[in-house]
């Protein structure tokens, strides 16, 4: 009968184990909420940085675009206004073969004509300005192979080598780029 007289083991100490266990349960529970609030901040940052590199890469590829479509609309009319280079030489030829004597001597119809030559030679170099074509100063620069073509060296005590002294033809320049070159005489040393 002994054996039937054990007693069972108290209950309170069992509710003291559990209560016990509850802080366990609840540093866990903490401590997986704060992995999951970091990883989540984490993650967070990581999507900021993404999205702000994309929006550098869209602002990057914006102005990319414009500048290209600036250098489109400024060098679109090269090939044309390049051809027209030859329409302003021979205006220009068709001015200068005629003295200043015959200018004066001239009846009024040619000397109307001669207006009218300068007139549309000064338009078109007008039209050219529009556009971003300008005629090249030459004479007095130093040489630049980009922007000119030497025919010749002079010999001159007046000017440094390496300065062009004389131009035969008139070079033209798009925006930043060569239309055509400017034909060239430069100085050398005596």
């Amino acid at each position: 009968m002994a054996d039937e007289t054990k007693t069972p083991e108290p209950i309170e100490e069992t509710a003291a184990d559990i209560a016990g266990s509850e802080p366990q349960v609840e540093n866990v529970e903490a401590e997986a909420r704060d992995l999951e609030i970091a990883m989540l901040k984490d993650e967070v940052a990581g999507l900021k940085d993404r999205l702000l590199r994309m929006a550098a890469e869209a602002e990057n590829t914006r102005k990319r675009l414009e500048r290209e479509k600036a250098e489109a609309t400024l060098y679109a009319a090269t090939n044309f206004a390049r051809d027209l280079l030859s329409v302003t030489d021979n205006m220009g030829r068709a001015l200068a073969s005629v003295s200043p004597e015959a200018r004066e001597a001239a009846d009024e119809i040619t000397r109307n004509l001669l207006a009218g030559v300068e007139m549309t030679e000064r338009e078109l170099l007008n039209v050219f300005q529009r556009y971003g074509i300008r005629k090249l100063e030459t004479v007095g620069q130093k040489f630049d192979p980009n922007m000119h073509q030497a025919l010749f060296e002079v010999p001159s005590a007046e000017h440094p080598p390496g300065v062009v002294v004389q131009e035969m033809q008139s070079g033209f320049a798009i925006g930043e780029r060569c239309l055509r070159p400017a034909m060239v005489g430069v100085a050398k040393s005596e």
